[in-house]
């Protein structure tokens, strides 16, 4: 057993592991964080899988990322650059295509080939949503509201937030309310009439969930994706330079200035719990280390069914967290190409291909790719959100080569041949990415040098993230602010004495977004919110 005591040793060295350990050390705590894996990031991690082509693996776009975190921790200064995405575009198999870039007029034109009224309203959706995302900005950056709390200081930050809305009269609290019960595709129906436009808009609902686009309650994980932003720019999205790794590598750098302790390839195996209080872990090697909190930046399944087992736990809270949902839903293709495709649909190196490329082209694809995981098999002609990172930041390939990240859904972790079904259904799966991407980029199937295929159940072993699932947990709405993950312990707090919790599964989510992290810091410092 190490004879040293720690402050607090914290499981996981993803990003938000490393952020909840930053802050913590920068008020004075020593701090230990330990990694399973040899490399640092979790999920938001850069691999040269291949010789000469670097992919954010898991992890691949930024927008999330707390502005206040970037500066109190200074990440520009630490080699932290965001690339912005430029475009959102959208290919259609009859020759045409939609590309949504930052020139409004521009955008407006290409809106009016599909609808004149769409491209008229489009500005305005785009403002009402903004709005809508500011006025929800500070339950992002604050710890969840908690509804049954008789403490002077949150009745008065939920009677402020309330005052809020009422001030913006009664068309912006319906506004608020349909965010929360409506479907991405219905809220979307209800400003626009082309399909074109409402298809891609939509997926923004669904990512990291296990719901369709018309499915209640994706509307509001479309807002929580439309909140987006670097560097103050509100609603921007980006790509961090070589790879998001590099999120967290300058992360992990203000984290060692302020004395953190980082090591690798140290999988715990459990978590010392003595008296109903978590006194530190143990190591797979058996070695035991000791800490005056512990805490866990990993999810609530792995942190409670596993490292610290249901006979420390009351067995009500146990239910809860066997209720809470995981079921992964997507996956993720890395393609080594030799040179750089191009769209039958608008061919050329342009705009286009330096953003968003997203295979949505109608309500009913997009539906029939669910109705496909829902009897548990991976989408035949899948959503998929591709970026060429190669093209803005040269260093991920050598000269004239690329990569092509693809995020696709649904890849279901729980497959109707069983979850051990999925080694041998992988390039199976892989193909048909591929396949149907090859529909709208002709010949891409002989450009591709190397590929690299993550199911649900690659993301579980490789990158520990049970069931697959990106977020640590659905972004449902059950799951969200006070019951994430659990009603009564949103706070980071858990019912075994001095074991925290730090990651996406805790307020408020999933994404590249340090929040809960940062949150769970200030909680353990008796600080209250992070946004200003």
């Amino acid at each position: 057993m190490s004879r040293r005591r720690w402050d607090a040793i914290v499981i996981g060295a993803g990003h938000n592991g490393l952020t909840c350990a930053a802050y913590l050390a920068r008020a004075g705590k020593r701090v230990l964080v330990l990694e399973r894996r040899p490399l640092i990031g979790g999920s938001t991690v850069s691999e040269e899988v291949f010789p000469g082509f670097t992919y954010s693996a898991c992890s691949y776009v930024v927008s999330l990322l707390r502005p206040w975190i970037m500066r109190d921790l200074e990440l520009a200064r630490r080699g932290l650059e965001i690339l912005p995405l430029e475009a959102t575009f959208t290919p259609f198999s009859d020759g045409r295509y939609l590309l949504r870039d930052g020139d409004p007029e521009r955008t407006r034109r290409r809106i009016a080939r599909f609808s004149p009224r769409d491209a008229e309203v489009y500005p305005e959706f785009g403002r009402v949503m903004g709005e809508l995302g500011r006025l929800v900005k500070p339950v992002i950056d604050n710890p969840a509201p908690n509804p049954a709390s008789l403490d002077p200081r949150e009745l008065w930050d939920m009677a402020n937030l309330g005052r809020v809305f009422v001030k913006r009269g009664f068309d912006w609290l319906a506004a608020e309310y349909k965010m929360l019960t409506m479907s991405a595709v219905d809220l979307l129906s209800e400003w626009f009439e082309s399909e074109a436009l409402i298809a891609p808009m939509s997926v923004s609902g669904i990512i990291g969930t296990f719901l369709g686009v018309r499915s209640p309650g994706t509307a509001y994980v479309l807002l929580h994706h439309y909140m987006g932003e670097i560097d103050g720019a509100f609603r921007a999205w980006g790509l961090a330079k070589g790879g998001t790794g590099s999120v967290a590598s300058a992360i992990a750098d203000a984290a060692r200035e302020f004395g953190v302790e980082v090591r690798t390839e140290a999988p715990v195996e459990r978590i010392l719990v003595e008296k109903e209080r978590a006194t530190g872990v143990v190591l797979e090697d058996g070695e035991e280390l000791r800490a005056r909190h512990v805490v866990s930046a990993i999810d609530p399944h792995r942190t409670f069914l596993g490292l610290v087992g249901e006979e420390h736990l009351e067995s009500s809270f146990t239910r809860q967290i066997r209720r809470f949902k995981l079921r992964g839903s997507s996956g993720k293709v890395n393609l080594a190409l030799d040179s750089l495709p191009h769209f039958a649909c608008l061919p050329g190196n342009g705009l286009h291909l330096r953003g968003d490329i997203t295979i949505a082209p109608s309500v009913d694809y997009l539906e029939e790719a669910y109705d496909d995981a829902k009897y548990g098999r991976f989408s035949r002609r899948p959503f998929m959100d591709v970026v060429i990172p190669s093209l803005t930041d040269p260093s991920l390939a050598p000269p004239g080569k690329h990569v092509m990240s693809i995020f696709v859904q649904y890849a279901p972790y729980h497959l109707a041949e069983g979850i051990d079904a999925w080694p041998a259904r992988r390039e199976a799966f892989g193909d048909a990415v591929v396949s149907t991407l090859a529909e709208y980029l002709p010949g891409l199937e002989d450009r591709i040098l190397h590929r690299q295929v993550l199911t649900p159940w690659d993301l579980e072993k490789t990158y520990g993230l049970t069931e697959g699932n990106i977020f640590h947990g659905e972004l449902s709405l059950e799951q969200l602010a006070f019951q994430r993950p659990v009603a009564g312990w949103a706070r980071y707090r858990t019912p075994v004495r001095e074991l925290w919790m730090c990651a996406s599964g805790t307020h408020p989510g999933g994404g590249i977004m340090g929040a809960p992290g940062a949150l769970c810091a200030r909680a353990m410092l008796g600080q209250r919110g992070g946004g200003r």
